[in-house]
């Protein structure tokens, strides 16, 4: 019976792993949620925090043998249902396992296991004068691990990539506990398929991540630019957006603000925002031309309609960037949130926009909508009352996945498919690469004990 089989895995677990499980209830149940909001039907029956590759192996091990579903889970910062938990399944939390094992600053890398905080890893690498560049907006309190699962993205990606572009090897633990080694610690090397590539982004439907050998920059020398900018209409910031990447500048940081996102700013702050324009475009530029850069910019903002304030003094910048990190808090002030995560091509992004209005009022929805301009991300966020989520936000949701891909785009950027998207995965892939990718999943996980239902939905 599914109890005796529960308390069988309990006790291997707390045999394997002494101390390092968990099974109160009431400590189990943030593990039934993260920041999507998405909650499932009970709690895992339970939570175990390995230190170290051996342990993970001991979990991986009981599990398969009983056939027990594992969520790998790191800070629970993901926006897409990815790491959520339910009834008779193992979390695996790796948080405990964030160790720097190792900072090469001649070879431009970091060892590192996959619970340590991205904010904790730069100010350890800061005396070496290196850091790691993914800046996902939870960066002081996501883990690295949690970042590799999805393929993070964030403010700096338009310049500086996303969390693809900064790993360089990985250790993995397969479902049946083997331990599999990933990618080079060299620059090169193209031995193979490139398993280290298709790891990164798996959402723990692969294996579990246990440690990361990372692709580090050397810290960005000279005076940071920023502008801030206000435009009358979205749609003209999205399109000097466009206009400067278009011109062949590289910004290190370019976000697009709507209006309905500056009211909620607004009452947040107690700032007027909106008195001062209906878009709000922030751009900032590092470097040794920084300073060019943006006064080129600058011309171009001007140019398209744009009233523009720029600076170097590292207060005034702050203050810059703090109206766009300070959306998301606004926008979860004013209710419960669903964040989504289009993306376009950087030219459709004020069509987006539009679309996105229009949607606003074909369905009686508020869907302030932030972007990241550089690359043409949107997030589009739809604000209601209570803790389940309105037919009428879900159907405006599905139509703006479809104009996602009708405009040549993807139904996820950064924040990953994990439950909330997985109903439309297919139709973006298509049948035969949706059938390719579930086979892949299943050569991985045979059994599919690791993170069951997440990505692809369950076949019916």
């Amino acid at each position: 019976m599914p109890v005796a089989r529960s308390l069988s895995v309990v006790e291997e677990l707390r045999a394997a792993l002494p101390g390092r499980v968990e099974t109160d209830s009431a400590r189990l149940q943030p593990y039934t949620t993260d920041r999507s909001g998405h909650r499932s039907a009970g709690a895992p029956v339970a939570a175990v925090r390995p230190r170290t590759v051996e342990d993970v192996q001991a979990v991986c091990r009981i599990a398969s043998a009983t056939a027990t579903p594992v969520v790998t889970r790191g800070a629970g910062t993901g926006l897409a249902g990815g790491a959520v938990a339910g009834p008779a399944e193992i979390v695996l939390c790796l948080q405990d396992m964030d160790r720097i094992l190792e900072i090469s600053p001649e070879n431009r890398l970091a060892v590192v296991q996959p619970g340590i905080l991205n904010g904790d890893l730069n100010r350890a690498l800061a005396p070496h004068g290196l850091w790691w560049a993914p800046d996902p907006a939870s960066k002081d309190i996501s883990t690295v691990g949690g970042n590799i699962a999805m393929n993070a993205g964030g403010l700096l990606c338009a310049k500086y990539g996303v969390t693809r572009e900064a790993v360089l090897a990985l250790k993995v633990v397969l479902a049946d506990g083997r331990l599999l080694e990933v990618g080079h610690r060299t620059v090169k090397g193209v031995t193979g398929y490139d398993l280290c590539a298709l790891m990164i982004g798996s959402e723990g439907t692969l294996g579990v991540i246990v440690e990361a050998t990372l692709k580090l920059r050397p810290v960005v020398e000279g005076a940071v630019v920023t502008i801030g900018a206000f435009f009358d209409t979205v749609e003209a910031g999205a399109a000097a957006a466009a206009a400067i990447t278009g011109a062949g500048h590289v910004a290190a940081i370019m976000e697009l603000m709507d209006r309905p996102t500056l009211g909620c700013v607004s009452a947040h702050t107690g700032q007027d925002l909106l008195a001062r324009g209906g878009a709000y475009l922030l751009v900032q530029c590092d470097g040794p031309a920084a300073a060019v850069t943006a006064e080129r910019i600058t011309e171009l903002v001007r140019s398209a309609g744009g009233t523009a304030e720029t600076t170097v003094d590292p207060a005034e910048s702050q203050r810059l960037v703090a109206l766009r990190r300070a959306a998301f808090p606004a926008l979860e002030a004013m209710g419960t949130v669903l964040v989504e995560d289009i993306c376009v091509p950087r030219d459709g992004m004020a069509a987006a926009f539009a679309r996105i209005r229009e949607l606003e009022d074909e369905y009686g929805v508020v869907i302030p909508t932030t972007c990241h301009a550089g690359d043409g991300n949107l997030h589009p966020t739809f604000v209601f009352d209570g803790d389940t989520v309105p037919e009428a936000v879900w159907a405006a949701a599905g139509e703006l996945f479809s104009y996602a891909l009708e405009a040549g785009g993807t139904l996820t950027g950064e924040h990953g498919v994990g439950l909330l998207k997985r109903d439309w995965l297919a139709q973006e892939l298509g049948p035969d690469q949706y059938d390719l990718q579930r086979r892949i999943k299943a050569l991985f996980d045979p059994a599919g004990i690791l993170n069951p239902g997440k990505v692809f939905a369950p076949t019916p």
